[in-house]
């Protein structure tokens, strides 16, 4: 199963694409769509569909994670963040992966199997579960590999919304 692992952001979104056979996960790719600071919401939502649409297009993975969204304090970011994951979903839909969204105390848990595990804690997992020479940077991409890797752990048991 090739899995895209999506961290959603407006500013950095990033992104990962790994296989699993069986129990073992293999790096396909990684990397973030980026947006400028100046652009206008709509033109940072349009950036974030077409990058994620060219990373469905080369890389036809089957299913897509994305993390849910944790709300914070700021209201303004987690709308932002909110429109950001819903063009993530879209573009998945409409490249005809299925999508499944994880809290982060479960891509936590599917990681490090403790859900209050430091941001630390997971980057270290990634990098060691999927044999890579170091974190990936930004942390963004090892936050979306995570998520790749918690859907991989969980596709079986359907353990969250799945839509399509």
């Amino acid at each position: 199963m090739i899995i895209l692992g999506i961290d959603p952001g407006y500013a950095i979104l990033g992104w990962g694409v790994i296989e699993k056979k069986g129990n073992h996960f293999r790096t396909i790719d990684y990397g973030a769509v980026t947006t400028d600071k100046d652009m206008e919401m709509p033109d940072r939502l349009e950036t974030l569909y077409n990058g994620l649409r060219e990373i469905i297009e080369e890389y036809r993975p089957e299913e897509a994670s994305i993390e849910k969204l944790f709300f914070n304090t700021n209201t303004t970011t987690a709308i932002n963040v909110g429109q950001a994951r819903g063009v993530a979903i879209l573009a998945c839909v409409k490249g005809g992966l299925k999508v499944a969204e994880y809290t982060p105390l479960e891509i936590k848990m599917a990681l490090v199997g403790y859900g209050r595990a430091d941001k630390k804690q997971v980057q270290f997992m990634v990098k060691t579960m999927l044999n890579l020479p170091e974190v990936p940077k930004p942390d963004d991409t090892a936050d979306a590999l995570a998520a790749a890797i918690c859907h991989g752990h969980s596709a079986d048991n359907r353990l969250t919304g799945v839509y399509k």
